[in-house]
This record gives structure tokens, C-alpha cells and sequence, in this order.
């Protein structure tokens, strides 16, 4: 499973032309399931989004998670939208091979899971773009912060 993280200040995603999902500061994470995803993989990615330290403390330096800021009086949210191109390889040619992203029967159920384990995380609730949908997604960056996190099932 993959998750490319931006700290932004603003945040939303529309599908045709409706918003769904809006967040005024926090992270917005693109996910990506991989075929050989489990619970597990979705378990430590929502853990490890959470406690993320990329936001400033009180003396300037990329120290506080969403859950530092929320203990702080500080509102943050977290915005997840479903990408399974993250997981296009461009090993051979210019067209995307996606042979190694889930298909939505098991993509669609795993990235489920990680929003409920996240909002269990931060106890708030996540909201989020449409599964498989054609979604338009506007973000103000923050920094810019970009962070790609990455956990693979472990093989058998």
C-alpha cells in the first residue's frame, strides 16, 4: 500500500462538480492499494499518516502530527482520495502498465479499511473522494511537503 502525503492548507475533490470531500488544513493523502495489499499493510499505513511529525511545533521545526495538533487546540484534518496509479510502472514505454495495482474488488474494500482504521486513529472523521470515480482534486500545498509512504505485504 502507498500513500503520497501533502501537507496543505486547504484541500477538496469534486466529482462531477460536486464536492465531496473538504479539509482546511491537514494532509492530503493519495492512496494506492497494491494486489498482495492485506489489513495489515492498511493497519500501520493509517498509524504511521497519523503521527506523521510534519507540521511546525511552537518553536518552528516539523515536530507535531495531526494527532499533536488536535491535543493543541489546533484544527487539522485529513483528506483520502483513492489513486491506483501510484502503482503505474513505466518499466517498458511511455503507456502505464497497472498489473501491479489491486483490482477494485480488492482495492475498493482495503482502502475502506484504512479510512476507518485512520478515523479510529484520530478519532474525527476522514473524509474522502468517490472509489473509482473521476474525481477533480484542488489542494493549496503547504511548504511544499510531499512525503511518499510505502508498506508491502511481506511475502509468504
Amino acid at each position: 500500500m502507498v500513500a503520497l502525503v501533502q501537507r496543505v492548507r486547504s484541500a477538496s475533490v469534486t466529482v462531477e462538480d460536486r464536492a465531496v470531500g473538504r479539509i482546511e488544513g491537514g494532509l492530503l493523502v493519495l492512496l494506492g492499494v497494491h494486489r498482495t495489499d492485506t489489513e495489515q499493510e492498511a493497519a500501520w499505513l493509517a498509524r504511521k499518516v497519523a503521527t506523521l511529525r510534519i507540521f511546525a511545533d511552537n518553536d518552528g521545526r516539523m515536530n507535531w502530527s495531526v494527532l499533536d495538533l488536535a491535543e493543541s487546540g489546533i484544527r487539522a484534518g485529513v483528506l483520502v482520495v483513492s489513486q491506483f496509479t501510484l502503482y503505474g510502472s513505466l518499466k517498458k514505454g511511455t503507456r502505464p502498465s497497472y498489473s501491479e495495482a489491486a483490482g477494485p474488488d480488492r482495492a475498493e474494500p482495503l482502502y475502506e479499511r484504512f479510512v476507518a482504521l485512520l478515523e479510529a486513529e484520530l478519532g474525527q472523521p476522514v473524509p474522502t473522494g468517490v472509489f473509482g470515480a473521476q474525481m477533480n482534486v484542488m489542494l493549496t500545498n503547504d511548504g511544499p511537503v510531499t512525503l511518499w509512504l510505502e508498506r508491502r505485504a511481506k511475502a509468504t
